[in-house]
């Protein structure tokens, strides 16, 4: 039997039940994986709160990262007992899972199976909004909120490595520390009182920022559009306050002539050469020392539920994760 976590309705953290269910099995063009940590992102809660389209109850996670001990029929290059992770298998918080076989990240030796775990979904969407979304250039300027959280100090740190200047948010002291750890060159907190573009504007002497990358949107996106210089690009990445409000995309032309995007991972690892290629940059990152994933947070698999409330009250650091 698997020990599994679900979402029974729609709803907050309450609505998740630990719970088993018999082993699932390899599918045709499958891994089956016995998890070793599984990893948690606001895209699990925007499903489990019906934000997102989903039936109920269902397996919540995606992410994680485990040795493989089943290979299908149809399934050639893997072997029992392989290190794997991966960011698109429904049904993740678990104890076992079944794994699309072409959306694996092989992992190498001296990666802890904790950090596979925060590689696939954080690592590859800092990864690609930083050369894909936005292609920063060494000279440019980046806006990065929540500078602190699990994609912002992996952000900040490819954007460095790229030749960029990198200012940050963050919502306390401590994680501005925090932020300045990973790289970022100018920190400041957000919140009641503090004008987000008058700050990014006087920190660049009135000219703005050649991209901002928003993940926390309803709060931060009128801000966010208004830090960017002429011709500068809002990449808006996720909804941690909540979906943005109905858009005139006239303000973009008024604004200076700017660009928004809104991308999601699955539009940049659309075979298994780009993902190969991708996560090639963020283990040779690890492997040469540029690149440091911080771990913030471990939880039991039966504890999901304040896992959830922690990350959605905004109490963690870097990747939070589960462990079976």
């Amino acid at each position: 039997m698997a020990h599994v976590v679900q979402a029974i309705e729609a709803g907050g953290p309450e609505v998740l039940r630990c719970t088993e269910i018999d082993d699932p099995q390899a599918g045709p063009g499958e891994l089956l994986v016995e998890v070793a940590a599984a990893g948690i992102n606001f895209i699990d809660t925007y499903r489990r709160s019906g934000l997102y389209p989903m039936e109920f109850p269902h397996i919540v996670g995606s992410e994680g990262a485990g040795r493989v001990i089943a290979v299908a029929d149809d399934v050639t290059g893997f072997s029992v007992g392989d290190r794997v992770a991966w960011h698109n298998a429904p049904g993740s918080y678990a104890t076992r899972v079944a794994v699309p076989a072409d959306g694996v990240l092989r992992v190498p030796e001296g990666v802890s199976d904790e950090v596979a775990a925060a590689i696939p979904l954080q690592g590859l969407t800092a990864q690609y909004l930083a050369t894909g979304s936005h292609r920063l250039e060494p000279g440019q300027t980046a806006l990065i909120h929540a500078g602190a959280g699990g994609v912002g100090l992996l952000l900040t740190q490819l954007a460095k490595h790229l030749g960029a200047r990198v200012i940050t948010t963050v919502s306390t002291e401590e994680k501005a520390e925090l932020s300045r750890g990973a790289g970022a060159d100018e920190v400041f907190l957000y919140g009641e009182g503090i004008d987000i573009a008058a700050t990014v504007r006087e920190l660049t002497d009135g000219e703005g920022v050649d991209v901002a990358y928003d993940g926390v949107g309803r709060d931060t996106f009128d801000a966010s559009l208004a830090s960017l210089k002429v011709r500068g690009s809002l990449v808006l990445f996720g909804a941690a306050s909540g979906p943005v409000e109905p858009f005139d995309i006239q303000r973009l032309n008024s604004s200076g002539g700017q660009f928004l995007s809104r991308p999601s991972l699955q539009w940049f690892v659309r075979s298994p050469e780009e993902l190969a290629e991708r996560s090639g940059m963020l283990f040779d990152g690890l492997s040469t020392g540029w690149l440091d994933f911080r771990v913030g947070h471990e939880f039991p698999l039966a504890e999901a539920a304040e896992a959830h409330r922690a990350l959605e009250g905004r109490k963690t650091t870097g990747k939070v994760i589960l462990k079976p």
